[in-house]
């Protein structure tokens, strides 16, 4: 039922449009060449290294961002289905996710296109790109669950979530380079730099960009992520036994 029901999420955006949901490669496409020329430019890096590092950092970020903003009202947007539909909570949570595979498999075109105009060497580490993506998901199913349940419970929150969001895209290597910073000549800054591992995000961002871009992996990360991912879990797991029977009553 998830699966369907994503699925028309997609065809129902993109009704009666001429290319339909070719809309999504083609507004990120054009969203980093922009954003590549210019950064390129200003951080005084070759194009054909920063371009496919940006269209990296921006379709992940996708996926991420939405899973988050889109997830505060994943109960509220079902209210609908909810009332009237006895099924799982779940099922909501999985349809929004699935939602956000397909838009990240659009966006994907745009990293194999970026690829094909400027060769990166690659290596068998690139494999390791599908296991980080499926964890990257794993925890996107917890981070909804908990974000939809107090939101729905507490409607000021999801204005503060999509202001948090905004706020960490900036603090997240997206659009300028870690490595970058962290080997600058003046050790402030490479020192300010190192805060950047405080941020979970960025951990997320560098287990699937690394074996995309045949970057050395830095396995800290998945270190990072992997313990992440558990407690997330647990967290989601006592808000699903206390809380989901009172969602239909929330929204």
């Amino acid at each position: 039922m998830w699966a369907h029901l994503g699925w028309q999420d997609i065809k129902q955006r993109y009704r009666r449009s001429v290319i339909g949901p070719l809309w999504i490669t083609i507004s990120m496409a054009v969203t980093v060449t922009a954003l590549g020329l210019l950064y390129s430019q200003l951080f005084g890096q070759p194009l054909a290294e920063h371009l496919p590092y940006l269209a990296v950092g921006f379709i992940v970020w996708g996926f991420i961002g939405n899973c988050v903003n889109d997830g505060s009202e994943v109960f509220i947007s079902n209210e609908g289905l909810i009332k009237q539909l006895p099924a799982p909570v779940s099922i909501h949570v999985l349809r929004l996710l699935w939602r956000q595979v397909l838009f990240f498999a659009h966006n994907l075109v745009v990293y194999f296109v970026l690829l094909f105009v400027f060769p990166h060497p690659l290596s068998l580490t690139v494999l390791l790109a599908i296991p980080a993506f499926a964890l990257i998901a794993i925890n996107g199913a917890w981070v909804i669950l908990v974000v939809g349940t107090i939101s729905t419970r507490f409607r000021d929150i999801p204005p503060v979530t999509q202001s948090i969001v905004q706020l960490m895209f900036f603090m997240t290597p997206i659009v300028w380079n870690y490595d970058q910073f962290k080997s600058n000549p003046n050790p402030a800054i490479a020192e300010r730099a190192k805060l950047a591992e405080i941020n979970p995000f960025m951990h997320f961002l560098e287990i699937i960009r690394q074996p995309m871009l045949g970057s050395p992996i830095a396995w800290h990360h998945w270190l990072v992520c992997g313990a992440i991912t558990v407690v997330g879990w647990i967290l989601a797991l006592i808000v699903l036994r206390n809380y989901r029977a009172r969602v239909s009553y929330w929204v």
